[in-house]
């Protein structure tokens, strides 16, 4: 059994304290800071991860096993993310995309390394103007996407390190809250193979209070891959939307799973938490067929099925 799973009892016991839809600030403090204060990585998985700026990318972060020689015969799938906020913390999920990277993936955030032990500077707080709407996005859907094109194209450079160490046919986009939405505006480029939403789904009242991001329900006919919704239960602020994006596909196979531990996910935890044990499930069964990793979300018995109370799964389209 994957490392991750021991802890979605754990998680469990501290759901209904997560799941409120607004701690106090003392206790958000605390927890940034205590996220602050881990390391970055190795990640659980058999490949030790690193988080780096690398000089040939300009304005991105990038996660990767440390020792690549150690992947031997494996190719490296990838994975490309939008941030919450779509800010341009590149670093803002490092715990969840260390984990990843540490199962033999490289990972690409647009953005600098804004928070953890290795901050270049802090990041800046995006808060709502007096008619509710945001600021700007910092991030675009074409800088998520600008992250495949490096990689790809890093696949077949001469003096790379990555030449010939990463299999085009295993390509996921992937992103929380606002960077959801950028990651189902990516989610039609034919590259992609897998899709993940974390904590978003396009706005089920028709507004939309993100300046510099236009989304609407028609985005979802684009998805011509499986996609999972890692929603987190009814005191998440995008449990609505993404429930409601949910409903609404019925081309491509859809899993919608609720952890309920709020809007927040379990980005902050060691390892990125359950979430992070998921969707490494999700990746290894929709890029690399692994019929283990599958079992997390496939069968009357699968393991999301019998988690925690409070943790739900449906699905439809599934073979």
């Amino acid at each position: 059994m994957r490392k991750g799973w021991i802890a979605l009892a754990a998680i469990a016991a501290a759901g209904p304290l997560l799941a409120q839809p607004v701690a106090p600030p003392s206790l958000v403090d605390a927890a940034r800071a205590a996220y602050d204060a881990l390391p970055n990585g190795p990640g659980s998985g058999p490949y030790p991860a690193i988080m780096e700026v690398d000089p040939t990318l300009a304005g991105h972060v990038v996660y990767r096993p440390s020792d690549l020689s150690g992947l031997g015969k494996r190719k490296l799938g990838v994975l490309v993310w939008g941030n919450g906020g779509c800010r341009d913390d590149g670093a803002s999920a490092r715990q969840h995309l260390l984990e990843i990277a540490s199962h033999g993936y490289l990972v690409i955030a647009p953005g600098r390394v804004l928070s953890g032990p290795t901050a270049t500077e802090k990041r800046a707080e995006r808060a709502p103007d007096a008619s509710g709407k945001l600021p700007p996005v910092a991030t675009t859907t074409r800088d998520v996407l600008a992250g495949l094109d490096w990689a790809l194209a890093e696949n077949g450079r001469k003096g790379s390190r990555f030449k010939g160490r990463i299999d085009p046919a295993q390509v996921a986009v992937a992103g929380h809250s606002c960077g959801g939405l950028q990651a189902l505006q990516a989610a039609g480029d034919k590259r992609i193979r897998a899709v993940l939403i974390h904590n978003s789904g396009v706005f089920a009242d028709g507004s939309n209070p993100i300046q510099g991001i236009t989304v609407d329900k028609s985005l979802l006919k684009t998805l011509h891959t499986p996609v999972v919704y890692f929603l987190g239960g009814p005191g998440d602020v995008a449990f609505p939307n993404g429930g409601d994006d949910y409903r609404r596909i019925d081309h491509v196979p859809a899993v919608q799973v609720n952890f309920p531990v709020g809007h927040g996910g379990t980005f902050l935890k060691p390892n990125g938490g359950a979430v992070a044990a998921a969707a490494v499930d999700w990746l290894e069964w929709q890029l690399r067929g692994d019929q283990s990793a599958a079992r997390t979300f496939t069968g009357a018995n699968c393991r999301l099925c019998n988690g925690p109370e409070g943790y739900t799964i449906e699905r439809k389209g599934l073979r």
